[in-house]
């Protein structure tokens, strides 16, 4: 017996066109002094990565596949990553091969770096309610006359679309550089390309320009909202803050929702004029009679998916807000200042209302990486016996 242990040193989260770097430990796990050890073999080992692509049969139309059939895929002694996997392989890197023909004793082990750019051409890593994006490190090793074994780490791929283009030639610096620290020169242009994509990422998404927006029904003003930027990096905390001393119309309850919107493009619908599906991720709920302001903060979770386009599916993000008002103006409580007993104020028993919603779209983008490693349910450690 062999065990194989598969470990991804920095976590199971990577930018797409970032390194990804794996140990694949091979071990006889026998002891020396066991009368039945023997040195194993193992004729050659391989791996890759591959995306695999499933969709829920009630709301997506998949093209016809026809009836083309591989005759050697269906031989165990055949590499094929998605072998038993759900839905069909989408994206796939080149097999590398790891070593050919590894003896090893008793007790030993040897280990094995894999590195892979991963593909930057790919979808995100995606589970929405008619879409699924699936990306895996497929390890094969095979014995000499044995069914190849395969040895899958699951990994997350963040994937940075939607964003504006800088606002400066690629040559210039994108992050501020330290005076008191020295440089070679050119440093900062041969910067990774990982290093590049998150200091651009916190360019766009650290600047401040308020928005003013007026909250009006059919009745009137009933509000002004100020939110301060709509392109936003997982785990940042959207603010917003709403003025109701400016309204004519009394407030009686708001409410704020972070919802995400999953749309299947019109040629491969099930059925036209087919609903967005929507999803929450978080919200805020207050009642604010006689408020003057209020403010709220929902936090975008680390483990959601930033917005992205593809020919099958585009996921887009929005703020869902929905206020109750009151038809008739309602008097607040009037307290005299030289008043020294205590007054109770009662809410009336029955208001008449009218609630109305409103969507704000906004963008969320990928964050680093390894922030996002530290929520994922995935381990980024793998092992099989073989």
């Amino acid at each position: 017996m062999i065990e194989v242990v598969a470990s991804m040193a920095r976590g199971p989260v990577f930018l797409a066109g970032e390194l990804m770097e794996c140990l694949i430990t091979f071990t006889n796990p026998m002891s020396h002094l066991s009368t039945s050890a023997s040195s194993e073999m193992l004729a050659w080992a391989s791996a890759q990565i591959h995306c695999q692509f499933h969709a829920s049969e009630s709301r997506v139309a998949l093209p016809a596949q026809g009836n083309k059939q591989d005759v050697q895929a269906e031989s165990d002694t055949v590499l094929i990553p998605s072998r038993g996997e759900r839905g069909q392989c989408v994206l796939d890197t080149p097999p590398k091969i790891l070593f050919c023909d590894l003896r090893l004793d008793p007790g030993e082990s040897k280990t094995y770096s894999y590195s892979e750019l991963v593909p930057i051409d790919g979808p995100p890593s995606f589970r929405g309610q008619a879409v699924k994006y699936v990306y895996k490190l497929t390890i094969g090793c095979q014995r000499v006359n044995s069914p190849i074994k395969l040895l899958r780490v699951p990994l997350r791929v963040l994937v940075l679309q939607g964003m504006p283009e800088p606002p400066f030639t690629p040559d210039e610096e994108v992050s501020p550089s330290n005076p008191f620290l020295e440089e070679e020169e050119g440093s900062r242009r041969d910067a990774r390309p990982l290093e590049r994509a998150l200091d651009m990422l916190m360019v766009n998404t650290s600047r401040r320009c308020p928005h003013m927006f007026n909250i009006t029904n059919m009745r009137g003003k009933v509000a002004k909202f100020c939110i301060f930027k709509t392109v936003y990096r997982l785990g940042e905390d959207i603010i917003g803050t709403f003025n109701f001393s400016e309204g004519d119309i009394p407030c009686l309850q708001y409410s704020v929702s972070l919802q995400s919107e999953e749309e299947i493009q019109e040629q491969y619908q099930r059925r036209p004029g087919q609903p967005v599906s929507v999803t929450g991720h978080g919200r805020h709920l207050e009642s604010c009679l006689h408020t003057a302001s209020s403010h709220f903060s929902l936090p975008i979770p680390l483990n959601v998916t930033p917005g992205f386009s593809t020919d099958m599916v585009t996921l887009r993000w929005r703020l869902h807000f929905e206020f109750v008002t009151a038809r008739e103006p309602m008097e607040p409580p009037t307290v005299l200042q030289n008043q020294s007993e205590v007054t109770i104020w009662a809410g009336a028993e029955h208001v008449d209302v009218d609630t109305f919603s409103w969507n704000l779209p906004i963008k969320v983008l990928p964050t680093n990486p390894a922030l996002a490693s530290y929520v994922s349910q995935f381990t980024g450690t793998n092992s099989i016996n073989i």
